[in-house]
């Protein structure tokens, strides 16, 4: 199982990850107020600014304060031998 780190002591499974997005487009913003009604948000900023927005393959979005781009860098690092 590959995790990837959220800051804050977070983790999450990199298996479960169908994207990672910005959170500065409309749509994005859309979708993560759409499943806070349906309560699947997970936000694990940690009272900071949200940079980037993980969806789940179990429809779940998750909040978090880390930008895209390490993000990004994480996900390859782990996918590399």
């Amino acid at each position: 199982m590959e995790l990837i780190h959220l800051g804050g002591g977070n983790y999450v499974n990199a298996s479960r990850l169908v994207a990672v997005v910005s959170p500065d487009s409309l749509p994005v913003r859309r979708l993560v107020q759409d499943a806070k009604n349906a309560g699947r948000v997970i936000d694990v900023s940690g009272s900071k600014k949200t940079r980037s927005v993980l969806i789940t393959d179990s429809e779940h979005i998750i909040c978090c304060a880390v930008e895209t781009a390490a993000l990004q860098e994480q996900i390859q690092a782990e996918e590399t031998p």
